[in-house]
């Protein structure tokens, strides 16, 4: 039995912590580390590639891996499927190493056998935002210059004009939905060359023993363009190797193993998960999911899209273990929990990621739930390839406004103005070096000399202080407001807004004043039949925060706030939703046009 140390009492156990570190990368552990060609850390063991890290999963064999409605593919079929889609992709396409395979697609199983198969055939897999138009995609797409597109019904539509201009493959997934484009009708009519499309209905069923091509990937060749979310303009396309997605393969598997020594546990020894899987399959929080589940030979349930009623039934069906999703997701399913009086029988693990969770969010779930259910939430970005740091169980309830600590492939510094490092305790930027981080963006080497300070390390454009090995994260450099020469963080003021019962969504920003150059403002969406005013709202923040950090403006809103797909606030439509309802430059005017109002 793994030695067992007592449960920190008031604050995060450091000391604790940095055991179970030593005791997990030591020489021989299974997450042992050495320093890499490139002088950061790597784990000493374990894949170096994706195509290693997948071909081990063949051997879990019947176990149930995909879930979506009445279809399952256990990891037998699914490896089968990839490795016969991965053979047409260079004998029938007639794809090279390194030549481009894009993903397009909901979160069907046949996501996971596109991804997969790329890899297995030595492409680099493009996954793409289903969510996106179709002058979007053609942005991405006149970028990366795929060979192939695997996409679904839904998305076909919004590809096939490009894929017709460049004489692109395409292969056909569920196209009972097929979906047109602007141009597509335009395209046929005039006579421009077909669509070179298969649909993947016809393909020939798997050969379960038949091996996937007799290619063999370097871990310094690239495995994945991941395009930012572009909240701040253009998406760019964040390259990744084998190397660095073999490590942030590895990553979750090591937050798993220390959270279960810090539980008594031994690492590995349990029931293999069973997760929800809520995060789009195209975002990188998702990668951070299914590779944790499939190095666990776990089961990912799948939802067509996201309702908190349809989760409870999923998670009550399928003896649901683990559940991740953003803030948003996150709460509501706790709602629904609570109005239904369901009580999560079979959840131990209540993750959150893509966004910084409201800390109220932790005592919520302890308080119903008590230590059953561990809460985790994480830090990580496209430019990481996913989770880098993460804040589980007593820590994570000792200090619910923490991101965690790095993995041990991961080095942390806080950096300052001009690139030092800073001590514990001050805030500077987020910067990241390590083997799970990517190696540039895709054809735009004056982004990439930016994004990388002196040593190789990332500037990730995040504020953050460290605190004796944990790392807390307050917000976006651009998402801080200075008022008068005060830095107020929004994300601290969001956090206490989120506390109050009567919110149900919050964003704070800053908005022009004459005097301080900047005033704090929030806009806020309340819970059904709540009945708080704003000055109440101003009343609760003061009592948490210093006046300089209180909203001079709160403005309500009847509809959702506005995220991306990851559920990170828009700011810049709900700067321009505010700034419509009314004049910011005051501490109060007249009451604004509906949908938002004033106080």
């Amino acid at each position: 039995m793994p030695h067992t140390d007592p449960p920190p009492s008031g604050k995060p156990d450091s000391e604790r912590a940095e055991r179970i570190h030593a005791r997990l990368t030591g020489p021989g552990a299974p997450f042992a580390v050495v320093l890499g060609e490139r002088g950061t850390p790597e784990y000493a063991d374990g894949p170096r590639t994706l195509r290693e890290f997948v071909e081990t999963t063949w051997a879990y064999g019947d176990t149930p891996f995909l879930i979506a409605g009445e279809r399952t593919y256990s990891y037998g079929e699914f490896f089968a499927a990839a490795a016969a889609l991965a053979v047409r992709l260079r004998e029938r396409y007639g794809l090279r190493s390194g030549d481009r395979a894009v993903i397009a697609m909901r979160n069907h199983p046949e996501w996971q056998i596109a991804f997969w198969a790329a890899q297995l055939a030595g492409l680099v897999a493009v996954p793409l935002n289903a969510w996106w138009t179709e002058g979007e995609f053609v942005h991405a797409l006149d970028d990366c210059e795929p060979g192939v597109l695997l996409v679904d019904g839904e998305r076909l539509g919004r590809v096939a004009g490009w894929a017709r201009r460049t004489g692109a493959y395409v292969v056909l997934f569920h196209g009972e939905h097929e979906e047109r484009g602007e141009h597509d009708e335009d395209a046929e009519a005039s006579g421009a060359q077909a669509l070179r499309l298969d649909r993947y209905d016809d393909f020939p069923a798997p050969d379960p023993l038949a091996a996937p091509p007799d290619v063999e990937p370097r871990p310094e060749d690239d495995a994945t363009i991941l395009y930012t979310s572009g909240t701040t303009g253009r998406p760019k396309g964040a390259v990744a190797t084998h190397l660095a997605q073999a490590g942030a393969a590895l990553n979750p598997r090591y937050h798993a193993a220390a959270s279960a020594l810090g539980r008594g546990a031994v690492p590995g020894m349990g029931p293999a998960p069973v997760s929800l899987m809520t995060f789009p399959f195209f975002h990188v929080a998702a990668f951070t999911g299914f590779y944790g589940a499939m190095a666990a030979g776990g089961t990912l349930v799948l939802m067509r899209r996201w309702d908190a009623d349809e989760a409870l039934r999923l998670i009550r069906a399928h003896g649901v273990t683990h559940f991740a999703g953003v803030p948003t997701t996150a709460l509501q399913l706790l709602d629904a929990a609570e109005q239904t009086g369901d009580g999560l029988a079979s959840l131990t693990l209540f993750s959150t990621g893509g966004a910084a969770p409201p800390p109220a969010l932790v005592s919520r779930l302890t308080a119903r739930y008590g230590k059953r259910v561990e809460p985790r939430n994480g830090y990580g970005l496209t430019e990481t390839s996913g989770g880098v740091l993460a804040h589980f169980g007593d820590d994570y309830r000792a200090d619910p406004a923490g991101s965690g600590r790095p993995t041990p492939v991961t080095e942390v510094r806080i950096a300052g103005p001009s690139g030092e490092e800073l001590p514990d305790g001050q805030t500077g930027e987020l910067w990241l070096r390590g083997q799970s981080l990517f190696r540039g963006y895709w054809r735009d080497p004056a982004a990439t000399e930016e994004a990388f300070g002196d040593g190789g390390w990332f500037r990730t454009g995040d504020l953050a202080v460290r605190r004796e090995g944990r790392v807390s994260v307050a917000g976006r450099l651009t998402d801080m407001v200075i008022r008068g020469g005060e830095n107020v963080y929004c994300v601290e003021v969001e956090g206490v807004l989120h506390d109050h019962p009567d919110v149900s969504d919050a964003a704070v920003l800053g908005v022009p004043h004459p005097v301080l150059g900047e005033e704090v403002a929030a806009v806020v969406r309340l819970r059904a039949g709540a009945t708080v005013t704003a000055g109440e709202l101003r009343d609760h923040v003061g009592g948490r925060l210093a006046a300089f950090k209180v909203p001079a403006r709160v403005l309500f809103t009847d509809d959702p706030l506005p995220r991306n797909a990851t559920g990170k606030l828009v700011k810049q439509r709900i700067r321009a939703l505010a700034e419509a309802a009314a004049p910011l430059t005051g501490t109060r005017s007249g009451p604004p046009a509906h949908p938002v109002t004033g106080g």
